[in-house]
This record gives structure tokens, sequence and C-alpha cells, in this order.
């Protein structure tokens, strides 16, 4: 049961996400514990997307009240500046198609592009919400197939 809990609160924190819920997940299911890995999937996705909403509406705002503070700024600029370069990369290579360039770019598992990055990239792109909900969920579903399928192929290798 603890294995559950720590599988939601990995997959809520910025930057490990899902990408790092799911191998943690079937490392364990490989080491002989009983856990369902569609349980363990499952719980990944929720405890990625719960953030989501928050990070959409309140996040813009907050980083750009706090990028001029003494103690906070440069870690709010950092956020700010990966937040436009990501949007500005998503904006250049889809053009119309930002939906499904937004779904690749949290999609596909690789280092600052989850589900974190790529709603704060929709919010200062300014896409409306529910079609950037769809497209990052449908992303972190991808995120999580690809990392499971790379997870089981690289502990089944171990085990």
């Amino acid at each position: 049961m603890i294995h559950y809990l720590f599988i939601f609160l990995i997959s809520m924190v910025p930057l490990i996400e899902l990408r790092g819920a799911i191998p943690y997940a079937v490392g364990f299911i490989n080491a002989g514990e009983p856990l369902k890995l569609w349980l363990c999937y499952v719980i990944a996705i929720v405890g990625n997307m719960l953030p989501v909403p928050v990070i959409f509406f309140f996040a813009r705002k907050v980083l750009e009240w706090g990028k001029d503070k003494k103690y906070i700024g440069k870690f709010f600029t950092f956020c700010l500046e990966k937040g436009h370069k990501g949007g500005e990369k998503l904006q250049a290579k889809a053009g119309r198609g930002l939906f499904v360039a937004l779904l690749l770019f949290v999609g596909i598992p690789l280092p600052g592009t989850g589900a974190w990055t790529g709603t704060l990239a929709a919010s200062i792109l300014d896409m409306k919400f529910k079609e950037s909900v769809i497209a990052v969920v449908l992303g972190v579903i991808l995120a999580g197939i690809i990392m499971g399928v790379v997870s089981a192929g690289v502990f089944g290798a171990i085990f």
C-alpha cells in the first residue's frame, strides 16, 4: 500500500513526474512486490495531472509576481524562461497544430518536457484550458506507455 502512495507522490514532483513513478512501480513489481501495474499506471496519471489546473491558472501569475523578488527571483525567472522557451518551440513547430505539438511535447519523455512545463507553456501561449488539459492528459498517457515499455524491458533484463 505504501508503494502506491509513493507512486502518487513521485508523479506529482516537477521534472520527475510520471517518468519517475512508472519505473519505480515496474522496479518493485519485477522485484516480486504484489503491485498491480494497471493500478500503478492510473495512480501515476492522476498524481501527475492533479497539479495541472493550479499550474494553468496560477503558476504564470505567481512566477511573474516573484521574478523580481530578492531570494526567489532567479528561480522564478528561470521557470518563466523555461515556459517561454517551451511555448516558443511549440508555437514555431506547430503553427495551427498546437494541440498535437503540446501532446507530443508532454508525451515524449525527455527531461523538462512533462505536464508541468507543458501546462505552463500552454498558459503562456494563452491556449484554452480544456484544450490544453486534454492535450496534456493524452501526453501523460503516452509518456506512461513509453516509460512502462522501457522500464519493463530494462528491469526485465536485470531480473
